[in-house]
């Protein structure tokens, strides 16, 4: 009977090395599920129309009628529909890191808010908005902006009908700074830089779309700026365009410029310590509790 003969040795370079994983995407504090997103979407909607139905509705309809009672209808109507997105992102997975997270975060930008207030637009909570949708995902965004504009108006005194429009708005500025391309592969310089044209666009979106929930106020308080219900689209337009122009510009460009004076020296510092505390809190992570 014969011997078959050992296999070759194989050198250990020859050895082909094991695959090295790609970057990790980003953890996400909350993940968004299917009702998440319905929510998400039916509010996106009855936002819109709420923000933009000065040039939805026909001239002189019922609708245009009611100018001055239109904004507190949609005010309520916001309040409830802001608090269902919350209860649905919660109930499909904030758990209580996130919750500790986002009441920091909420907290911190309530604070922060306060500090500019009435000085040329400096709101430096915008910033920290930017940073923290950017590494916790949008859904924890949409819930951390939210909150924060409602902290922040309890503690300003700044209650009112415009209070749930600058809740949603603000979901809105937050939760974009999550959906903005590759969380888990751009870093460095090309990171900050997104960030910081994101944050300047986004701080004018902000203002325009906030001017649209007042400008409805005004009336006859300024018959050359203010919303016409009988006028037509175009002039209505062409009225919205001035009275941004004179009661808003410069403090959105205020607003603006700071964010990215902010998002350029501060950022790599605040993305550091966000995404620190985001590795050590391991959302995805289910909390256990032993018995002794």
């Amino acid at each position: 009977m014969t011997r078959s003969a050992p296999p070759p040795s194989v050198p250990p370079s020859s050895v082909p090395a094991p695959p090295v994983p790609a970057p990790s995407a980003r953890t996400a504090a909350v993940r968004l599920g299917p009702r998440s997103l319905a929510a998400l979407a039916l509010v996106g909607a009855v936002g819109v129309v709420a923000f933009g139905w000065p040039f939805l509705a026909p001239p002189g309809s019922g609708l245009a009628a009611h100018a001055q009672d239109a904004p507190w209808l949609f005010a309520g109507l916001l309040v409830l529909l802001v608090a269902v997105v919350a209860a649905t992102i919660s109930e499909s997975g904030l758990g209580p890191k996130a919750v500790a997270m986002l009441g920091v975060l909420a907290a911190t930008g309530a604070a922060l808010r306060p500090l500019g207030a009435g000085t040329a637009g400096i709101e430096p909570m915008f910033f920290l908005m930017v940073l923290s949708g950017r590494v916790l995902g949008p859904g924890f965004g949409f819930t951390l902006g939210s909150l924060t504009m409602f902290a922040s108006a309890l503690l300003t005194g700044g209650v009112g009908p415009w209070m749930p429009f600058q809740m949603l708005a603000m979901g809105w500025f937050t939760m974009g700074a999550g959906l903005l391309p590759g969380p888990g592969r751009l870093r460095g310089r090309g990171e900050l830089v997104l960030l910081a044209v994101y944050g300047f666009l986004a701080a004018f979106a902000y203002g325009t779309i906030m001017n649209l929930a007042g400008w409805p106020f005004m009336g006859a308080l300024a018959s050359n700026i203010s919303f016409d219900p009988h006028a037509a689209v175009p002039a209505n337009l062409a009225r919205f365009l001035a009275y941004c122009t004179a009661t808003s510009l410069g403090w959105d460009l205020g607003r603006a410029v700071v964010t990215v004076v902010l998002t350029l020296t501060l950022g790599p510092a605040v993305l550091k310590a966000l995404r620190r505390a985001t590795r050590r809190a391991a959302f995805e992570t289910a909390v256990t509790f032993e018995g002794r």
